[in-house]
């Protein structure tokens, strides 16, 4: 696909970014634009490669390789390469439902099992994706696409993050009657609360997809906490199927001495806060602010970037972020060959922006909180970290070990937990009787999505675990798909 000859004639490129001193000082979403000249070379470098790993969305190692919607990737880098837009853009609606969203916020592991990147840098797929959605907009090529038809089904969605959008947008597809339950004040789950502004625009992206899936017939009932304010048989009563979309908010502790002062919170608590404010018309008004505070952030991962991104522009006096696991190499390890998820040292956006600010990468890794420290007025005033290091046992268990003599005490007024989540809140599924795995986790095998509840379904982080967006995408269609069938007898969504 591409031009044949295009992986050596071009080099890869990405659209600039505002410099990280200058976008801290709004909420504004930070990438540029590429011209098309360029975009359709980057195209351009999708080699014909025989066979492509790109789309092929497996597991190897615990990550994802390829992607998990299954894009059909060298197709429409082809199409990109030759001018085809409108093409280009019919081929990726085919497997993903949301483009704008994975063209911001997935972690491309496309990119990762692409060929190219065996031995040079892999082709842009992640910025061409979000390119052809974002031209198919702004030409007015993205339109409602109602059903033509309705049968006599009605399905309820709870939770409307990817996952239950996904769901909505297939199973509206196929005719039925979709409800959306969502217990925020806007729809958009994830999408509008736990991602900021800057990676991923409310209004401009996110409420653009809502209004658009509302005039395709899909109705949202927000304030809607199904298990409190609804009652989840009443819904079942009413509907003939349900997909459960909840996601696992259920944040992972740290169970340490000074847990309770205040000014420890949970991450997704301190991004929700921040987001609903700006929402509000007033990102000062958030009740957990980290302006004028020295700002310590536990935990490595996307939510922990987002929390330096969030602190950076509340104006934090310092910022620290602890990992406790190593320091990745620069390069590939003998043990993370393509097409595995390259695990490998990079700075996101907040680590940019934190080290233009304070002169250098805020991790601090192989380190966690000990003790938290209170000052004379039960204040939290400051951390007691200690560095670890990684101890393996005969029966293969590997456990954190502290290193004596390595605890150090730093200033804090606001320390900020994002270790994960052990998956979802448990009340909504005792009263619906669903059945849970060992991990919490709602018990429905992959691309069956079924519950032990006849009619009943589920999808997303709320079955398999926190994970990605596309994986959602990736379920909820899975769900949809599986629905339709218990509906109809046999299904035509992929």
């Amino acid at each position: 696909m591409g031009k044949p000859t295009g992986f050596i004639e071009y080099l890869r490129e990405l659209p600039l970014d505002r410099g990280p001193a200058e976008r801290i000082k709004d909420w504004q979403e930070f990438h540029h634009h590429m011209d098309e000249k360029r975009l359709r070379q980057q195209g351009a470098r999708c080699m014909d490669c025989g066979v492509p790993f790109c789309h092929t969305g497996k597991l190897i190692s615990g990550a994802a390789s390829g992607c998990p919607v299954n894009n059909l990737i060298p197709e429409w880098n082809d199409l990109v390469y030759r001018g085809l837009w409108r093409e280009a853009l019919e081929r990726l609606h085919r497997t993903n439902n949301f483009p704008e969203f994975t063209g911001r916020v997935c972690p491309a592991p496309c990119e990762g099992s692409c060929v190219l990147g065996i031995n040079a840098p892999p082709v842009t797929i992640k910025n061409i994706e979000n390119e052809i959605i974002e031209r198919g907009f702004d030409e007015g090529w993205v339109l409602p696409e109602p059903p033509a038809k309705r049968t006599d089904k009605k399905v309820a969605i709870i939770g409307s993050g990817p996952a239950g959008l996904a769901a909505a947008a297939q199973l509206n597809k196929a005719g039925h009657t979709v409800t959306v339950y969502e217990r925020a004040p806007r729809p958009g789950g994830l999408l509008t609360y736990g991602i900021p502004n800057m990676k991923l625009d409310k209004n401009d992206v996110v409420a653009r997809r809502i209004a658009l899936l509302e005039k395709e017939g899909i109705q949202f009932v927000c304030n809607a906490h199904v298990g409190e304010n609804v009652e989840a048989q009443l819904l079942l009563r009413d509907h003939d199927a349900m997909v459960v979309c909840t996601g696992a908010t259920l944040p992972r502790d740290l169970h340490v001495p000074g847990r309770d002062l205040a000014g420890v919170h949970f991450a997704m608590d301190y991004l929700t806060a921040s987001t609903t404010a700006l929402l509000a018309g007033d990102s000062k008004s958030s009740p957990i602010q980290a302006s004028g505070k020295d700002v310590i952030v536990l935990g490595g991962g996307d939510t922990g970037t987002d929390c330096v991104g969030t602190a950076m522009r509340q104006g934090c006096r310092s910022l620290t972020q602890l990992e406790i696991l190593t320091k990745p190499p620069n390069d590939r390890d003998a043990d993370n060959p393509w097409p595995e998820w390259p695990r490998v040292y990079k700075m996101d956006y907040g680590q940019e922006e934190a080290a233009a600010k304070f002169g250098g990468d805020p991790r601090r890794y192989l380190t966690t909180i000990k003790r938290f420290v209170a000052d004379k007025s039960g204040a939290l005033s400051g951390v007691v970290t200690v560095e670890i290091h990684w101890e393996k046992y005969d029966d293969g268990r590997v456990v954190p070990v502290e290193k004596p003599g390595s605890e150090k005490e730093h200033p804090a007024q606001l320390v900020l937990l994002a270790m994960g989540f052990l998956g979802p809140e448990q009340p909504l599924l005792a009263e619906l009787g669903v059945e849970r795995d060992a991990r919490s986790n709602i018990r429905a095998e992959h691309e069956c999505y079924t519950t032990n509840k006849a009619g009943v379904f589920a999808a997303g982080d709320c079955r398999r675990g926190q994970s990605l967006i596309v994986w959602a995408i990736n379920e909820g269609r899975g769900a949809a798909r599986e629905c339709d069938r218990y509906l109809m007898g046999s299904t035509d969504l992929p």
